[in-house]
């Protein structure tokens, strides 16, 4: 397809030399990407060689038109990298779309550009754990907070509030999971034909809710991320809110998301 080019990741002798992965990876993780130069790299460092092996990962970049050097830092870590060239803008659910295209692994981990797991060892064997476990679980919903050395007293009331939240629609069956990072079963993602490429918001609370019709969908507050909180710092928790809101409501009453286009923040 003219729209995606897959590029093994290079090594200091050549652009594109093919690095082996596990014959069958565990774990496909898939950061979508748009101008992220800033806080790509340390996002995707976390992923060193070391757990990657431990833990059958390989690292896959979706890239949505970045003109800044986004693609260059992906291609010093990333396995796969996935981008956007039609004149069109692209929306996140497109990006996490066709990342997911390019994964072999029986599970797939949605994770933002700008977030980090806390403890990335410790996360990792719990999450495989529990899918190991259970064969109807279709999906796993983080808990997300902002970084300590970030976080002010706002941050943390509201994100204790959310993650409730979060918790309760779950626990009412509702399934729900925040797009910072998902993580979820290969086949039931594709049973469901992905995320829905024409919302450009709210397609993540989209997903789970689908993928409640033919699984267990969880929250597991032990699972711990942070994200940036650049979004609240230019808009302000009320307008943020609000806005998740909105496109709640679109996509439960009707299946699509309030808007059109969603600012990126960077």
């Amino acid at each position: 397809m003219n729209h995606k080019k897959a590029y093994s990741r290079p090594s200091s002798k050549s652009p594109l030399v093919q690095i082996a992965l596990p014959e069958q990876p565990f774990l496909s993780i898939i950061i979508p990407t748009k101008n992220e130069e800033k806080l790509l790299e340390q996002c995707l460092v976390q992923f060193a060689p070391p757990i990657k092996n431990r833990f059958g990962i390989e690292l896959i970049v979706s890239d949505g038109g970045s003109t800044d050097n986004t693609i260059g830092i992906a291609a010093a870590y990333a396995d796969f990298i996935a981008t956007h060239e039609l004149p069109r803008r692209q929306t996140i659910a497109e990006g996490r779309n066709r990342g997911a295209e390019l994964a072999h692994a029986n599970l797939l981990m949605f994770l933002n550009a700008d977030t980090i797991i806390a403890d990335v060892g410790t996360f990792l064997e719990r999450a495989l754990q529990r899918f190991a476990v259970d064969e109807s679980l279709a999906a796993v919903a983080t808990r997300v907070e902002v970084a300590p050395e970030e976080r002010k007293w706002r941050d943390a009331l509201f994100h204790g509030y959310f993650n409730r939240y979060v918790k309760f629609a779950n626990v009412l069956g509702l399934g729900m999971g925040r797009g910072e990072c998902q993580i979820v079963r290969h086949k039931a993602f594709e049973a469901l034909n992905g995320y829905n490429p024409r919302m450009a918001a709210g397609e993540d609370f989209d997903l789970f809710r689908r993928l409640r019709s033919i699984g267990r969908v969880k929250y597991d507050p032990k699972l711990l991320v942070f994200e940036s909180p650049r979004r609240y710092r230019k808009y302000g928790y009320a307008r943020v809110y609000f806005d998740w809101i909105m496109n709640g409501f679109a996509v439960l009453f009707r299946h699509r998301s309030s808007h059109e286009i969603w600012e990126e923040v960077r």
